[in-house]
């Protein structure tokens, strides 16, 4: 009977420890999970959305850290140009994502146009100036205004292009200063130190120290989409896989809609 009891208790005790190996074996791989850091390169208007953005994606993943560099796109094209350590590019327009992918540096298969946006006009929130159009830039009523450098900032590409549609770039661009990306233009209109500015409408929401005179004319400027996409060169392209559908989720999708993006259609 003894021997029987012994067995018994034998057997017991090896499904007990059994059970602990597998949960702490469980633990295990879960602790071990690898830890990935993604450098994500994003146009500078999408800085205060990626902020919330990436302490949403830290609770669903949080064995990735996500480090957001921010600038103009061709600012962050040159950058990525010239071998800097980025995962995922998420520009402010495709020509800079289209730019990298002729040179085979971007991923095109894990491409996606992702956000819409809008262009509008902004002046300081106590002007005086009676500017109500993107047509009076070109008069009297505007001495210095602020763009993007339309060379390497897309929301300056932008207004270049409605200026070029309503036929007075000449006349605007003489008395234009143009910012290294699209949030020192806000900065300049808040200030007081430009009349007013071209930035977009997320930019402007964003601030209280601005008003919105209008948005830039049905047709005057091609389409702003935000592309984001796989860097070529990057070590962890699964992890930014990851991340690149987690931004397309209905989740991340309300963020940008608080923030006043749109869904690209």
């Amino acid at each position: 009977m003894k021997k029987y009891l012994l067995a018994a208790l034998l057997i017991l005790t090896l499904v007990f420890c059994a059970a602990c190996s597998s949960s702490e074996d469980q633990t295990t791989d879960e602790d071990q999970a690898p830890k990935v850091t993604l450098t994500v390169a994003a146009a500078a208007s999408l800085t205060n959305v990626t902020e919330e953005i990436k302490d949403l994606y830290a609770e669903k993943a949080p064995n990735v850290t996500l480090n957001f560099t921010y600038g103009s796109s061709g600012a962050l094209q040159t950058q990525i140009e010239e071998g800097a350590g980025v995962d995922v590019f998420f520009s402010a327009a495709t020509k800079q994502m289209d730019a990298l992918a002729d040179k085979d540096l971007i991923d095109t298969a894990s491409k996606k146009d992702l956000l819409a946006n809008e262009v509008v006009l902004i002046v300081p929130k106590d002007s005086t100036k009676g500017i109500t159009s993107f047509e009076d830039l070109a008069t009297d009523k505007v001495s210095l205004l602020a763009i993007g450098d339309p060379a390497s900032v897309p929301a300056g590409q932008y207004a270049k292009e409605v200026f070029t549609a309503l036929g007075i770039w000449d006349t605007v661009s003489a008395k234009a200063t143009l910012g290294t990306d699209v949030t020192a233009v806000l900065t300049w209109v808040e200030n007081g130190e430009v009349d007013c500015g071209v930035v977009y409408s997320t930019d402007a929401a964003s601030s209280d120290k601005v008003t919105v005179v209008c948005d830039a004319p049905a047709d005057s400027h091609s389409p702003i989409i935000y592309p984001v996409a796989i860097v070529k060169a990057s070590a962890n392209a699964e992890a930014a896989a990851d991340f690149i559908d987690f931004l397309s989720s209905d989740e991340a999708m309300q963020v940008f809609a608080d923030y006043g993006f749109k869904a690209n259609k």
